[in-house]
């Protein structure tokens, strides 16, 4: 059903020299009239116009050309609401009562403002804006500011036009309108910022988390950035139907529903712990991105990046019990390193011509990489510098464009030291190094020599050419948490003596993680350090750090994987959370490398071997005095054995799960997905029809969406054959389609069957998600599951 839009624009512009064309980004929009009024006297131009889908451009032609001078360009348009998530789109939702109901929502970043309205749609073109939206009286209608006035709409008693107040100078893809049925939760931050989150009707208590969590951020930003927040107001909004995580629209953020509501008896630990950094992430944008906005898209890990750093920064400050930083170790530049170890991945800063190009570079790289060098420069320059550069950064270039290089600049004056020198070997070139390294004790000093060479995940680079300036530092085991070197690899090689080190002692490059670069240690250097990992005498994340390392140089043939299987032995006491997400993780990983091969049985017994003292020690149920991690904790192991085969857990997790369905005995939210999973995996098509019955009877999206991801764990080939179908059906929204089809790639006949499934249906898959990154994830994730 075709849902028609109609506009009017009136845009205010500076004719520096004689034309008789203009041109305009436009894009599924009709143009019903058009004119030119000069302010200089001149008589008013109407215009013809013609358009050009490929540029996705409008060219506005007038009879006689427009004089210098100012004037303003009028244009009425008519468009649609689409379905495509993009542009001016609709999204359904259910009314209170059940019916369907569809809202009014806009998402333009990166180049999607022209599917709404013709305009200059790119970031170094600024403007404000004055929005009024006309819509029906019983709906909530919101932008980017404060309402300034609200009145009758003329010849249309069922009608409201509400006009805000002018925008700041910003980019087009920044510009956001909201119509629906909402309520909200509000208070107002430290500096008298009136913040509210919208939710669904009468699910208010689900937007407090988020409340709290912007509050303090705002209030943290302020600080950290020495600089007000320049809006009156900051909306958080629940979208039901939304491509990404979230969208930072100045003054307006636009969610799923996942990322900013919070069901305080159904949510999980994770679940909570995920709204908290996307929030976060996107109020770091109000300054990282809106107040100052990259150049052109080449910049876009600028805003993404700098958002993806600081969002951490804020969840650490007011959850240190979350051990987030350790988490953004195990997951985010886990998965960067990952990326950026092949030979397809790109530089952080990418040359982007076409807008189509651009969503391509919203990935792991742009965000997670561009994280993590951020972090290893924060580290290497320290607090009060990067804090310093980034005040005189975001104050020089308020309400304008910025490239990477002035960032380096203002980091570079608050440091003193060669960050554009350093950070270009980071962000211009793709890839990192492995830094191998060799000792040999002279008296109470040990020496070290480095050689850097390019790490690739398909073997040992024989490209010289791949050089980087690498900070590095180095612990000891005289004070394992401290940094006794530091110094700057600039060459291929560098020899490096460390002071006051026994022969007993041990080294370990690169403490904390902070460096983005993976270590390969002489095997007397790795056999040092094994005592310290079984006695927990290295810190959770350079435990971490060493089995990381150690897997992907077995993953790429520079070592043995059996020198990794060894190395995960000495981990038979390991109860970080962390720590054993990573093997967890990389211990998958080997089962897809040995699906070929009948191990199966072998693999299962060791993994369950990893976990199961813990999983008899940790139990299922939650005990006073446990916090955030411990619930981590338990739902990882509990998935581990059950996935793997573990027959208690196995026969527990279809009991709590059968309990469960019938309402007899609710299972704890941290325990559902593990649960799942397991019932799943080895259940049958009872178990498959009992969660289906979840999923059909759940009201949070939460609990919709855990349930839809777990199903592609049944090995069963005719229900994943089920599974893939219920994922393209109306039973599943847009936005969750391909997460539920990548959850059917953990086995082989599992990644056989979706990769035949996604031929067959490639042209509906395309037609949906066309020109998002939606498509490239579930090609992306299909590959590597």
């Amino acid at each position: 059903t075709a849902l028609p839009i109609a506009g009017k624009e009136t845009i205010s512009i500076e004719v520096k020299e004689d034309v008789q064309e203009i041109k305009l980004n436009c894009l599924d929009i009709e143009i019903a009239s058009a004119s030119f009024s000069s302010s200089s006297g001149q008589d008013s131009l109407p215009a013809k116009w013609s358009y050009s889908k490929e540029d996705e451009l409008v060219t506005l032609s007038f009879a006689e050309s427009i004089r210098p001078g100012p004037g303003s360009l009028s244009i009425d348009f008519e468009g649609e609401l689409n379905d495509k998530m993009k542009g001016f789109y609709r999204s359904k939702y259910k009314s209170p009562q059940g019916d369907d109901r569809y809202g009014a929502v806009t998402q333009f970043e990166p180049t999607d403002a022209r599917r709404a309205f013709p305009c200059w749609d790119e970031p170094a073109v600024k403007a404000t804006f004055d929005v009024t939206i006309v819509a029906p009286k019983n709906r909530v209608a919101l932008s980017n500011m404060n309402v300034v006035e609200e009145k009758d709409f003329e010849g249309d008693g069922t009608l409201k036009a509400i006009r805000f107040a002018r925008t700041p100078v910003m980019s087009t893809y920044l510009l956001a309108f909201v119509v629906g049925e909402y309520d909200f939760v509000e208070d107002k931050s430290s500096n008298g910022v009136l913040v509210r989150v919208y939710t669904p009707v009468g699910k208010t208590e689900q937007g407090k988390f988020a409340l709290e969590v912007a509050l303090k951020s705002l209030t943290y930003y302020e600080d950290y950035f020495g600089i007000a927040y320049p809006l009156s107001k900051m909306d958080l909004i629940a979208i039901s139907d939304f491509a990404a995580g979230a969208m930072e629209n100045w003054g307006l953020v636009t969610y799923r529903e996942t990322c900013v509501l919070i069901d305080p008896q159904n949510s999980s630990s994770f679940a909570k712990q995920r709204v908290a950094i996307v929030v976060a992430h996107e109020l770091a944008h109000q300054w990282f991105g809106n107040l100052v906005t990259m150049e052109w898209w080449t910049h876009l890990w600028l805003n993404e990046g700098f958002a993806s750093f600081m969002e951490y920064l804020v969840v650490d400050k007011y959850f240190p019990e979350y051990h987030i930083w350790d988490q953004f170790v195990a997951q985010d530049m886990s998965g960067a390193l990952g990326l950026d170890a092949l030979k397809s991945s790109h530089a952080i800063e990418v040359p982007v011509g076409h807008p189509s190009e651009i969503d391509e570079i919203f990935d792991a790289i742009s965000y997670s990489k561009g994280a993590s060098v951020i972090r290893m420069l924060h580290h290497w320059i320290g607090d009060k510098a990067f804090r310093n550069g980034l005040k005189h950064y975001l104050e020089k270039f308020s309400y304008k464009n910025a490239f990477t290089e002035d960032l380096w600049s203002s980091l570079e004056w608050a440091s003193e030291k060669p960050v554009e020198r350093v950070m270009r070997t980071w962000t211009e070139k793709m890839g990192f190094p492995v830094l191998t390294v060799s000792q040999k004790q002279e008296g109470n000093s040990r020496v070290l020599e480095f050689t850097q060479s390019r790490f690739c995940a398909e073997g040992p680079s024989t490209d010289g050419s791949f050089q980087w300036l690498v900070p590095v530092s180095l612990s000891c085991a005289s004070n394992p948490d401290a940094v006794c070197k530091e110094f700057l690899i600039e060459g291929k090689t560098k020899t490096v003596t460390v002071d006051g080190v026994s022969a007993a002692d041990w080294i370990k490059v690169n403490p904390g993680q902070y460096g983005f670069y993976r270590v390969n240690y002489s095997p007397d250097m790795l056999s040092s350090l094994l005592p310290a990992i079984k006695s927990k005498q290295l810190p959770a994340r350079d435990r971490l750090g060493l089995a990381s390392d150690l897997f992907a140089l077995a993953r790429a043939g520079v070592s043995k994987s059996v020198e990794y299987l060894r190395l995960v032995d000495s981990f038979d006491s390991e109860d970080d959370y962390n720590v054993l997400c990573d093997i967890g993780n990389s211990l998958s990983t080997f089962r897809v490398l040995l699906s070929n091969v009948d191990l199966d049985s072998k693999l299962n017994a060791f993994v369950i071997k990893v976990y199961e003292k813990l999983g008899g020690k940790l139990g299922w149920d939650a005990k006073e005095g446990e916090g955030h991690v411990d619930a981590l904790l338990r739902s990882l192991v509990i998935g581990k054995l059950g996935y793997y085969g573990h027959a208690g857990t196995v026969d527990e997790a279809k009991k709590r799960v059968s309990d469960h369905s019938k309402g007899t005995k609710t299972l704890a939210a941290d325990l559902r997905v593990p649960a799942y999973i397991t019932a799943l995996a080895h259940g049958d098509e009872a178990m498959f029809d009992t969660l289906l019955g979840v999923f059909r009877k759940a009201d949070l999206q939460e609990e919709k969406v855990r349930v839809a991801r777990c199903l592609g764990n049944v090995r069963d080939a005719s229900l994943l054959a089920k599974t893939l179908q219920f994922a393209i059906s109306d039973e599943v929204r847009s936005q969750d389609t391909v997460f539920v089809i990548t959850s059917c790639c953990g086995t082989k006949i599992g990644r056989e069957l979706t990769w035949k499934f996604l031929q067959d249906n490639f042209p509906l898959l395309h037609n949906r998600y066309e020109g998002g990154f939606l498509l490239s994830r579930l090609i992306k994730d299909r590959k590597s599951g």
